[in-house]
């Protein structure tokens, strides 16, 4: 074998390298999943391709209107397998949260929710929300399965996988999302 093919290949095999430790630091650090149903309309929509931040929460705990990615005990029939929902942080740890006539209350204030389109929020919820916990729910409230359903509830913190960051696909929506 020459020295110029061993060194090719020698260069080909560094690339490779980099590639597959590049590869593993990105899914370390962020995580692709693509939205399932209509829950988050309008700001997300079914099939939106979403980058999602696992570092996020880290150092820091979540705060209200994040959009966050968190595993569940839903299993998706169709593929047999825990479902992950994306979902608004509404409530957190230690927050008297009260949903009735429509309203979302937190603390005794009315919360001011300006990403919600004409749409109202059912349920009769009256809490404090527990240590290391999170309420969410979707933005299109009247389809959401969320922290108002018993069988999910308050969301564990230490479920949830990261923050919504990036919208990547349909690519006219390309973006940060918020």
């Amino acid at each position: 074998m020459s020295a110029k093919l061993k060194k090719e290949i020698f260069e080909w095999v560094k690339t490779i390298a980099f590639a597959l430790v590049l590869a593993a630091v990105i899914t370390s650090v962020v995580a692709p999943t693509i939205v399932s149903g209509e829950s988050m309309y309008p700001t997300l929509k079914d099939k939106d391709y979403l980058f999602v931040n696992k570092l996020a929460y880290m150092n820091k705990a979540p705060k209200r209107g994040d959009i966050i990615v968190f595993k569940t005990k839903l299993v998706d029939e169709a593929s047999g397998k825990n479902k992950d929902l994306v979902k608004r942080v509404i409530g957190i740890p230690g927050e008297h949260i009260v949903i009735k006539d429509n309203k979302v209350i937190i603390n005794d204030k009315v919360l001011s929710e300006e990403y919600l389109k004409d749409v109202y929020t059912d349920g009769d919820i009256d809490m404090i929300i527990p240590n290391n916990h999170i309420f969410a729910m979707g933005d299109n409230r009247p389809n959401s399965g969320d922290s108002r359903q018993p069988n999910l509830g308050p969301i564990n913190i230490d479920e949830i996988i990261g923050k919504v960051m990036i919208r990547m696909y349909p690519f006219n929506t390309l973006g940060k999302v918020e």
